[in-house]
């Protein structure tokens, strides 16, 4: 335990310290003075700066911090639920789901939604698009398991209904206009910068409600650890408590994935990195620590991007495998010599 909260303090010291590079490092160059007194509401003297600090770099590393905590914990309650280590938001096809809503807005809709005299369009159409997509997805996952009790079944329905959406996707990318293909192709790269300031209440909101509703699933997962009849024997209503699981990771889970595209491997790889490092499977440590590891990550993640300054920005999922695959082939070899 005391080891957990030593990992936690480290790591929320190590966020700050990130936080403070992100507001640094861009493709302008902004003096270190100049980005404090911004931060401190001074005047810089050029406005162009406050814009670049307030308006992209701030909420740009805050999303990044929400997203990466939100698919972290995503992952380790599918994984510790599932009793797969490979079990993650991605695998669940929610993130093929929202990847589906967009191309139908993007690639078929011509980049609006119109129902009567009710108009989206541009950016509030792809993510109106995502959520529901995802949440769809969500639903008919949440149907199937009140039917299918056996996990794995469950996990296998997930994955094929990933497939059918990727499928449906290819169709529509095949018959998609040249300009659509690019559009959706951009999104589907995934980056932290599309959640602005005015947004970023409503994205923190949601975000900080699912955070905080995963930590109350702590002792039913602990005791999940012994076995779904050990846990029942303690009173746990597991086909509920599984229930639950999904309808709070489909939150966590499609409102980043709306808001920045479909991330790849944050969920999957976090949750074992907070678990090497810890050496323990208990929820009461695991949990904070893996909210902490993912806001952490992704604001790595997020720095690497920008790195290249005026030469461009890296795409985001160019990024992320680099740093979660290496863990995945890790824990494959260790589960496998087991």
């Amino acid at each position: 335990m005391r080891r957990g909260l030593t990992y936690c303090i480290l790591i929320t010291l190590l966020i700050i310290v990130l936080l403070g590079v992100s507001l640094l490092v861009g493709a302008v160059d902004i003096p270190a003075d100049k980005v404090i007194d911004i931060i401190l509401g001074k005047d810089s003297g050029k406005p162009s700066w406050d814009y670049i600090v307030l308006q992209s770099r701030l909420p740009q590393a805050l999303t990044a911090m929400l997203c990466g905590s939100s698919l972290a914990i995503s992952g380790l309650m599918l994984q510790t639920a599932f009793r797969n280590p490979l079990a993650g938001p991605s695998v669940f096809g929610i993130n093929s789901g929202a990847s589906l809503g967009v191309a139908l807005v993007m690639l078929y809709l011509g980049g609006s939604i119109t129902a009567g005299a009710f108009s989206l369009t541009g950016f509030f159409a792809v993510l109106a698009a995502a959520f529901v997509g995802a949440m769809a997805v969500m639903l008919v996952i949440f149907l199937f398991s009140t039917v299918v009790k056996d996990n794995v079944m469950l996990l296998i329905i997930g994955i094929m209904i990933g497939y059918i959406a990727s499928s449906a996707i290819s169709l529509l990318n095949f018959f998609a206009t040249e300009e659509g293909v690019q559009s959706y192709m951009v999104w589907g790269l995934g980056n932290f910068g599309g959640v602005s300031m005015k947004q970023m209440p409503a994205f923190a909101i949601v975000s900080v409600i699912g955070l905080a509703c995963s930590l109350l699933f702590i002792k039913p997962l602990n005791a999940l650890l012994l076995g779904e009849k050990y846990a029942r024997n303690l009173g746990v209503n597991t086909q509920m408590l599984r229930n639950n699981l999904l309808l709070v990771t489909g939150l966590l889970t499609a409102i980043s994935t709306a808001f920045c595209g479909p991330v790849s491997f944050i969920g999957l790889a976090v949750p074992h990195i907070a678990r090497m490092i810890l050496n323990t499977d208990n929820h009461k440590s695991l949990m904070p620590a893996t909210i902490l590891t993912g806001a952490a990550v992704a604001m790595i993640c997020n720095i690497i991007t920008v790195l290249p300054g005026n030469a461009g920005i890296i795409p985001l999922n160019a990024v992320t495998p680099l740093m979660g695959a290496p863990v995945i082939i890790y824990v494959i070899i260790t589960q496998k010599n087991k």
